[in-house]
């Protein structure tokens, strides 16, 4: 989708806080981190739409980190 990935952190499988399906009560979590231009996320949330092994995905934004003094 033209990112670039620069981390990839597989975590073990968890109890959902909020249970949507009886058939999806647990899932697998990982946290990617990868930038890439705004509008590659509609992208990306259509690819992971299409994709049934993926129940539930959430991109969120974070600042630019700052140069340490």
């Amino acid at each position: 989708a033209g990112g670039k990935v620069e981390t990839v952190q597989k975590m073990e499988r968890k109890n959902f806080a909020r249970v949507a399906d009886k058939k999806h009560s647990a899932g697998f979590y990982a946290n990617v981190i990868f930038t890439s231009p705004p509008a590659a996320i509609a992208a990306l949330r259509t690819k992971f739409g299409l994709n049934q092994e993926v129940f539930r995905v959430l991109f969120s934004e974070s600042p630019e980190p700052k140069p340490a003094k």
